[in-house]
């Protein structure tokens, strides 16, 4: 007969009580703290000089900031820009192809047309132009070394605009020459071979294999150099094209107000340059879609969004 000893189990020892987690308590940064709060305290004392001193003159910059002349140049600027960089990536490109080539004189010319216009300065390169009708008086169209159909004469060819044109864009042609030909360097060898061993056809390869991986090493010094030419526009004053400092000139040469004229001028450049950089960064987010596992970052917007949902949610 089973006694109780044998029905009831034998009663186990009590278990120990689990230890508490450790609280993560965040690393204490005193410096980086100091750091921050004195650079917050120069900040806010610059931008107090800069907005308490009456020598800016801010109601005069807001006066001329959307006068007619100041547009007028704003838009010169900016067409000039775009011209620019159009004219010169297409000439650098072909550049680029040329120093790519297996043909030994296309790579020697290519090659010296980049060493001669990354070797002298801009300036000195819109001059050279400026004054290209003391070495070439006229210019003709006609037969190699033959007669000539028609003729005019170079000062009447050579204006302002069109020599700021002429020379950014070969200057801007060496430096988008070699953006080009390292972007199409960076894509793999192996991918170009697998292709031809598909058989697609040449321009096929070039339009869906090498143009989208170049890109993304073309884009970001591309953007760079747009933000740069844009800036680098100014330097046409000295051939009095009527750009957008120029106009400021114009106007602080008539009030001598130099300060605030150039505060103008300034403030669209930075205007226009804030654009431009917002573009390049969702132009690279494009070309940079499937190289990053997980898909791509969020954008600053959608951080901000996320972090006032957050916010009202805790709130809730």
């Amino acid at each position: 007969m089973a006694t109780t000893h044998d029905v009831l189990p034998a009663l186990s020892p009590p278990r120990p009580p689990l230890p508490a987690e450790p609280r993560i308590v965040p690393r204490r940064r005193p410096g980086r703290l100091a750091a921050s709060a004195l650079a917050l305290l120069v900040s806010a004392m610059v931008l107090n000089s800069v907005v308490r001193n009456r020598a800016f003159q801010w109601d005069v910059v807001g006066r001329y900031l959307t006068t007619a002349s100041i547009a007028h140049g704003l838009l010169l600027t900016l067409w000039l820009t775009a011209a620019v960089m159009v004219l010169g990536f297409l000439l650098g490109t072909l550049f680029a192809v040329m120093r790519l080539s297996g043909n030994p004189v296309l790579r020697v010319l290519s090659w010296g047309y980049v060493w001669i216009f990354r070797s002298t300065p801009i300036l000195v390169q819109l001059l050279f132009w400026f004054n290209i009708g003391a070495l070439y008086p006229t210019l003709g169209l006609g037969i190699p070394f033959g007669p000539e159909f028609l003729t005019v004469r170079t000062v009447n060819l050579f204006g302002p605009t069109l020599t700021a044109v002429i020379g950014l864009t070969l200057h801007e042609a060496a430096y988008a020459a070699e953006v080009v030909r390292g972007g199409i360097l960076s894509v793999d060898q192996g991918q170009l071979e697998a292709a031809q061993s598909l058989g697609l056809r040449r321009a096929r390869v070039l339009r869906r294999i090498v143009v989208p991986q170049a890109m993304r090493s073309i884009v970001p010094t591309a953007g760079n150099m747009l933000i740069g030419t844009l800036k680098g526009t100014s330097i046409v004053s000295v051939l009095a094209v009527q750009d957008l400092l120029y106009s400021a000139q114009v106007i602080y040469n008539q009030t001598y107000q130099v300060v605030p004229l150039l505060l103008v001028a300034t403030l669209w450049y930075v205007a226009v340059t804030s654009v431009l950089s917002v573009g390049q960064y969702y132009l690279e987010r494009h070309y940079a879609r499937g190289t990053t596992r997980g898909g791509l970052p969020p954008t600053p917007w959608q951080r901000l969004r996320a972090a006032l949902d957050s916010a009202a949610g805790e709130r809730s």
